[in-house]
């Protein structure tokens, strides 16, 4: 499932570069490690790599159900629907906490769908050759 494949690797790489913008704002905002809070920009950008991390855990084994039993194809279009929410949240929380709604809902439905999906794509297989 190439297309599947490369949708997880750029969420990924998103995340990373989630990782390093905490990383810079750790610097800017003096907040020396290990520390979590003590800066609210920095918070944000920590929260939403912090998030993304939540969502991944789900994402990535329901874009991999779903593509193998419903739609490579329809899994990567989800995917990257899944990447352009978490960037739009990461936009919208960090200018502004309650602006991050539209990209958590850009990033949760697809998740919500491969979920779903893919576990009746299993279900069906499994009953059909049973």
């Amino acid at each position: 499932m190439p297309l599947v494949e490369i949708v997880i690797a750029l969420a990924l790489i998103e995340l990373v570069v989630f990782a390093m913008l905490v990383g810079r704002a750790r610097g800017k905002y003096n907040v020396p490690a290990p520390a979590t809070t003590g800066n609210d920009i920095f918070e944000r950008y920590y929260r939403v790599q912090m998030n993304t991390i939540e969502l991944l855990v789900i994402f990535i084994p329901s874009i991999m159900l779903f593509g193998k039993y419903i739609s490579q194809e329809w899994a990567a279009a989800l995917g990257l629907v899944f990447i352009v929410g978490r960037f739009l949240f990461l936009q919208g929380y960090v200018s502004a906490p309650e602006k991050r709604g539209s990209g958590f809902i850009l990033s949760f439905i697809p998740t919500i769908i491969l979920l779903l999906g893919g576990l009746g794509g299993a279900a069906y297989k499994y009953l059909v050759e049973s």
